[in-house]
Formats: C-alpha cells, sequence, structure tokens
C-alpha cells in the first residue's frame, strides 16, 4: 500500500508542468530578453550606426565643390626678380569654383537620400529578424526545461516501478524481465536528460550573445502563463500587410529608386561640366616711376565629353543593366516573402490543432490510461509491461505538447518577422 501511494504521488508530479528544476537564480522573461536585445545587442547597434552614417551623406553630394583659392606670381624676370621690369609681371590673386552641369547635384543628392532612407529601413528589418531570433531560442528553453521537468518525474516513478518490480522478484511475485525493463525505461530517460541539458546549454550560449551578455552566464526562464494561441488573419491578409510593412521590401524600393536616379545622372554626363574664375593681378610701377594698372582676369572654361562611344554611353547601359538587376531583386524576394507567410501560417496552425488535440483529448486520455493500469497492476490484472509503456506514452504525449506549443509560437515569430508588422490577428 505504500508502494501505491508513492506512485500515486509521482503521477501527481507529472501534472505539474511549472514546477522549478533548480532553485532560479534569474528570471528572464520574453519581454524581458526583448528589450535587452532591443537595447544592448552589437548588430542592431552597428547598423543604427551605418544608417546614421548614411544620413550624413546626401548634404554633402548635393553640396558644390569647394572653390579654390589661388595666388601667382606671372611672368617674373628670373635674372633679376624684378616687379618693376617688365610690364607684364604681376602678382595674381583669384578664386575659381567647378560648376557641374545644372541637374547633376540634384540627382546626387536624391540618390544618397534613398540610399539613407534605405538603410533606416535595413535597421527595422535586423530589429525584426533580431526580436524573431530572441523569440525563438527564449522558446527553445521553455521546452527543454518544460521537458527536464517530466523527465525528473518520470525517472522518480520509474525508479519506484524498478522497487516494485524488484521487491515482486525477490518474494517470487514478479519477473526479473520487469525489473530489467523499469531499469531500460530509466537510463533512457537519463540518456535524453544529458542530451536535452546540452542541448540547453547551446541555446543559453546562443541568446547571451543576441544580449550582449557571457556565453556561460545563466538563464532561468520566468515561468509565465501563456493563454490559448491567437487567431491569424487569413494569408491574403497577410500578404497585403507585408507588402504595406515589409522593411525589406520597401528598402529595395528605394534601392530601386536610387537606381533609377544613377541612370539618370549617368545620362547627365553627356553634358559639360563647367569651371569659372576671376582672378586679380597687381602690378608694380615702372622704374621711372610711371604707374601701371592692375589686371582682372575672368576664366570660363568646360569639358568636352568627346569620347561618349566608350565613356558615357557604356556607362549608361552599366546603370541601365543595375536598374533591372534591383528589380529583379525586388520580386524575387517578394515571391520569396510570401512563400515565408505560407510556410509559417501552415505550420501556426498545424501545430495550434496539435495543441489543442493534446491539451483537451489525448493527454487527460492517456492519464486516466496511467491511473486505470494502476489500478489493475496492484490487482495483478495488468501486466508489469503495460503499466510501464502506459507511462512512457504519457510521458511522450506530455513531451509532444510542449514541443507543439513551442513550435507554434516559432512559427508565430517567424510570421510576424516575415510579415514586419505585429497586427496579424483577427
Amino acid at each position: 500500500m505504500k508502494l501505491a501511494i508513492k506512485i500515486a504521488h509521482c503521477i501527481v508530479l507529472l501534472s505539474l508542468s511549472n514546477t522549478s528544476i533548480a532553485e532560479q537564480t534569474e528570471l528572464l522573461t520574453l519581454q524581458t530578453a526583448l528589450k535587452i536585445a532591443v537595447l544592448d545587442n552589437p548588430n542592431l547597434a552597428q547598423m543604427q550606426m551605418r544608417s546614421q552614417a548614411m544620413a550624413a551623406i546626401p548634404s554633402q553630394l548635393g553640396s558644390l565643390p569647394d572653390p579654390v583659392i589661388s595666388f601667382n606670381a606671372l611672368n617674373l624676370p628670373v635674372n633679376t626678380f624684378d616687379l618693376a621690369q617688365d610690364n607684364m609681371t604681376q602678382l595674381q590673386g583669384g578664386i575659381s569654383q567647378d560648376i557641374p552641369f545644372p541637374g547633376k547635384l540634384a540627382l546626387r543628392e536624391q540618390t544618397a537620400v534613398y540610399q539613407a532612407e534605405a538603410a533606416v529601413l535595413d535597421v527595422t528589418e535586423v530589429r525584426w529578424h533580431l526580436l524573431r531570433d530572441v523569440k525563438k531560442l527564449w522558446w527553445t528553453l521553455f521546452y527543454i526545461d518544460r521537458s527536464l521537468e517530466i523527465i525528473l518525474a518520470n525517472q522518480e516513478l520509474l525508479r519506484q516501478f524498478v522497487n516494485i518490480a524488484r521487491t515482486k522478484y525477490e518474494v517470487g511475485e514478479g519477473l526479473q524481465q520487469d525489473v530489467l525493463l523499469a531499469q531500460l525505461e530509466l537510463s533512457k530517460l537519463l540518456d535524453t536528460d544529458i542530451r536535452l541539458k546540452g542541448a540547453r546549454d547551446i541555446s543559453c550560449a546562443q541568446l547571451n550573445a543576441l544580449l550582449d551578455r557571457s556565453a556561460d552566464q545563466a538563464i532561468e526562464l520566468d515561468n509565465e502563463f501563456f493563454g490559448a494561441l491567437p487567431a491569424l488573419l487569413n494569408q491574403s491578409s497577410l500578404f497585403q500587410q507585408a507588402e504595406d510593412s515589409r522593411a525589406m521590401l520597401s528598402a529595395q524600393r528605394k534601392t530601386i529608386n536610387a537606381a533609377q536616379l544613377r541612370l539618370d545622372l549617368a545620362k547627365k554626363n553627356y553634358y559639360p561640366d563647367f569651371k569659372v574664375g576671376a582672378f586679380y593681378g597687381g602690378r608694380s610701377d615702372t622704374l621711372s616711376g610711371q604707374e601701371r594698372a592692375d589686371l582682372l582676369t575672368l576664366k570660363l572654361s568646360m569639358s568636352v565629353p568627346i569620347f561618349a562611344a566608350s565613356k558615357q554611353r557604356h556607362a549608361v547601359d552599366q546603370r541601365s543593366s543595375e536598374l533591372m538587376q534591383q528589380r529583379y531583386i525586388l520580386r524575387d524576394q517578394w515571391n520569396q516573402v510570401r512563400t515565408e507567410i505560407s510556410t509559417a501560417y501552415s505550420e501556426f496552425q498545424q501545430t495550434k490543432k496539435q495543441v489543442v488535440l493534446f491539451n483537451s483529448g489525448i493527454i487527460p486520455q492517456a492519464r486516466q490510461t496511467v491511473a486505470s493500469m494502476l489500478a489493475g497492476y496492484q490487482v495483478n490484472k495488468v501486466d508489469f509491461l503495460n503499466l510501464v509503456r502506459s507511462q512512457i506514452t504519457l510521458y511522450n504525449y506530455e513531451t509532444q505538447y510542449w514541443k507543439a506549443l513551442t513550435q507554434a509560437n516559432q512559427a508565430l515569430a517567424q510570421l510576424i518577422a516575415v510579415v514586419g508588422n505585429e497586427e496579424i490577428y483577427e
């Protein structure tokens, strides 16, 4: 009777999925992990710095080149270096300015504006990827912790089974194979326990890296309560949301706009650039004291694109090909996004149904089966093998339930990142 009470106690432990497997030294909720990642992740930070750097470029490209101030000594006689010796000798100072053909500066500036806007959208895209990765790793740890709790309870239960089988065998009421069977199943659980703990260490290191923390820092999750999985919008609505919200697609559209302006600029290079200048030359009086007038020089020069057939024309061809390349990239990205949405949507719906089935049907039935087997075993109406098998089956179902719940939430994290919007629910 005492052994039966101990077995019943162990079975009760299996339903307490929120029992702690160790004293928690740090409680990390999912929301806390997400906040830390957004604040501290170095990859996101470097993308933000890149965006800030790109934002400083447009005004540089939209400004005229710096003017050139020059000081010259013209027609200076080298035999005497006397400024008054020759009429053409003068000390000259002036300023010159390069002026691109009208419209070129505006095109360069607007191209850089589109690139800077694309860089901002790249930050948003990286942020969504970061949040997705943190969620997936957090849920992986959640699943492993739940599995370890179930294994711990099952280990205790199988040890009780071993003791029961050994006691019956010693008094001649049982078989040695019952003892060996229970010991084998216990060894399998120990092996699973070792593998899960190793997987947990790896997931902890990966999550710590995203949170910019030491890889060996311990992580204990908060046993939060999670309600029912949400209902999603249909796939057509998700496609429309992704087209409007996905940062990757918006960034590529900005890149296409920039490529179009580069093509326009290449066409502008058929036209000349200019250079203007003004120079003032001061002359000394003659040796006899006669006053000489100072001189003013005005300068206008322009480039002549005489190599247009081998230079400008090929530049236009290059930019045209680059523009088409960017358009094809957008089409490919859009196809990829729709595929990812459909995949994540299907995975979520499938695992959601599994969660409901396990929680409302399979697991309660399996628990009733174990209780019935235990009652029958106590009066020698059920053999030991069937009792152990029913308990192992319950263990597998409970583990599959937590795995399905984890996969559903990971699929949801993937779907949010692919759509680029959290408003994906009905």
